[in-house]
């Protein structure tokens, strides 16, 4: 039987002969990424190379269908509420306060000056101290923040680049100091700053040493912290930034063959810290091609560790990632829509196997969410796992013509971006050049263009307006929390040992000018309440700061 053939018959003789009278909504479908959408899906729309190649069992190769071999029947996926703001001891509230509603693992925000290596008491932090995440300047404030929360049992992901890790030495000696093992802690550092280049900004040191962070990083967890993900490599960002799905998964990946290839060319076997590795990723309004990306990603990383880095063992093939809805399709109009995208975001999340969940509450195109709103986000999620059903069979729209053709030209797509980076020179010589920047401001300003001529449409924005007033509870932040913060970091000052402390940044400026791992000495640093603010200070004067070239 010729599928084809008969398609064709049927869009001659039923389809073509009714769109006359009744025409379809546009002349010529396309998803947010370019890829044409047929009007009906069949076998034959993908390049079917066999079951087990193309899809196989969940937990085997190339995990298309997912990394568990249970997936959500074994366990649900970690449902990480991201939070952060003012003070370590407001945010610790709001932490325990998640953790009783039933989140099963913490996600740190931290402000824009520890972001970029700034105590709270330096004036390039004025204005900013806990505006849009938790101020930490030292391991008092770390302490505080993580206090009656038991790290043996807790998984805790921080948003962290530029210093993460220092931010990690902070945890690391929390948890010393609450008696818990290293070995035991679980939980992850985005320290992805390739896509800071890209995409974000919280940059401090130039590329090669910010590299040499990450690759200390690396070594040092892999002996000592093994259970932690030494770095989330991000195409949320990205995505924020207004790449497509198919940027959003290539860029992704080329940066994370950057890394792979850094710790391998400082001495490290690729099976010896590929499994540290994990994926941070964003979800959007288009449902099917978000679940189709999702799975497109982890097949695609398969292939690559196994074919271009030649892991052996099968966790190294492995794409584990963490979720988070779309903050860039939030509106201000009408923020009780965005119950609604959030949800639909999430379930692609979920259909697309991630492994940890984050949602994003109905008020954040507004301001920092509250309490109320925040916990509207956590359900969301808990009704999709325990409500829904779509948790209880593994990958359950896997098989449909749809899905795999459009999960078929995703990975396509994708890999041909790949290949393009690699003939420039890779991830940071394609930064460098401008290239990646280029692609994702061409991609932002195409789909602008969509939403100001009605193309896409966005519901209350372009589409169904009206002109009611936002009545929102408000979550503030006070501005006293500046002074405070500075008044702490005084009395630390005062009561430390400063001639230990003077030492030590000594040391840590020569470990810096060497090879060294820095981690050891880092972690020292802050159990002597040396601050985020000094250690980075150190490094600065040795290293310098990256200042972008105008590619444009």
């Amino acid at each position: 039987m010729d599928l084809k053939h008969l398609k064709k018959e049927w869009e001659e003789n039923i389809l073509f002969p009714l769109t006359k009278i009744f025409p379809e909504r546009k002349k010529k479908f396309l998803s947010p990424s370019g890829l044409e959408i047929p009007n009906v899906a069949i076998p034959e729309d993908y390049e079917y190379k066999g079951y087990l190649e193309d899809l196989g069992f969940p937990g085997d190769y190339p995990f298309t269908r997912g990394v568990q071999p249970t997936m959500y029947r074994g366990r649900h996926w970690t449902m990480r509420q991201y939070a952060g703001f003012a003070t370590a001891e407001e945010s610790n509230e709001r932490y325990r306060y998640l953790l009783q509603q039933g989140q099963t693992g913490l996600s740190v925000a931290f402000d824009l000056p520890t972001q970029i290596g700034y105590d709270a008491d330096d004036p390039m932090a004025a204005g900013e101290v806990g505006k849009v995440g938790v101020s930490i300047s030292s391991i008092c404030d770390m302490e505080t923040l993580l206090k009656d929360i038991p790290l043996d049992k807790v998984s805790t992901s921080m948003t962290i680049n530029a210093p993460a890790a220092v931010l990690l030495a902070m945890y690391i000696a929390v948890a010393k100091r609450q008696g818990v093992n290293t070995r035991q802690l679980r939980g992850t550092i985005q320290n992805d700053i390739l896509k800071e280049f890209i995409a974000r900004g919280t940059y401090i040191f130039p590329p090669e040493p910010s590299m040499r962070l990450i690759t200390d990083t690396f070594k040092y967890c892999k002996e000592f912290v093994p259970r932690w993900n030494t770095i989330s490599i991000s195409g949320y960002h990205i995505r924020e930034a207004g790449s497509t799905a198919v940027q959003e998964i290539a860029f992704t990946l080329a940066d994370a063959i950057a890394y792979v290839q850094a710790a391998i060319d400082v001495g490290l076997e690729v099976d010896q810290f590929s499994q540290q590795l994990s994926f941070f990723f964003a979800a959007h309004n288009n449902f099917l091609e978000e679940i189709a990306k999702f799975r497109a990603a982890r097949r695609l990383w398969a292939r690559i560790m196994k074919d271009r880095f030649s892991a052996k063992d099968p966790k190294s093939w492995m794409l584990r990632f963490h979720t988070q809805t779309g903050g860039s399709t939030l509106t201000a109009q009408q923020p009780e829509n965005n119950v609604v995208r959030v949800a639909i975001q999430a379930l692609a999340a979920v259909l697309g196997g991630t492994q940890s969940l984050h949602t994003n509450s109905k008020d954040e195109a507004l301001w920092l969410p509250t309490e109320k709103s925040v916990r509207v986000a956590l359900r969301t999620q808990q009704i999709i796992g325990y409500e829904s059903g779509v948790a209880d069979t593994i990958d359950p729209l896997g098989g449909s013509f749809y899905i795999e053709h459009l999960t078929d030209e995703i990975e396509k797509q994708a890999m041909a971006y790949i290949e393009r980076i690699d003939a420039i020179g890779g991830a940071l010589t394609a930064i460098e050049r401008g290239y990646l920047q280029s692609e994702i401001q061409e991609s932002a300003y195409q789909f602008q263009k969509s939403i100001e001529n009605k193309e896409t449409i966005v519901v209350g924005v372009n589409a169904f307006e009206d002109q009611e007033e936002v009545e929102l509870e408000r979550l503030s932040v006070d501005p006293e929390i500046e002074k405070n913060q500075v008044e702490r970091l005084i009395q630390l000052r005062m009561q430390r040992d400063n001639v230990r402390v003077s030492a030590l940044m000594n040391e840590l400026e020569t470990v810096a000018k060497s090879d060294g791992n820095l981690m050891p000495h880092l972690i020292t640093c802050v159990e002597n309440d040396i601050t985020l603010g000094e250690i980075c200070g150190v490094l600065r004067n040795v290293w310098g700061e990256y200042h972008p070239q105008n590619w444009i």
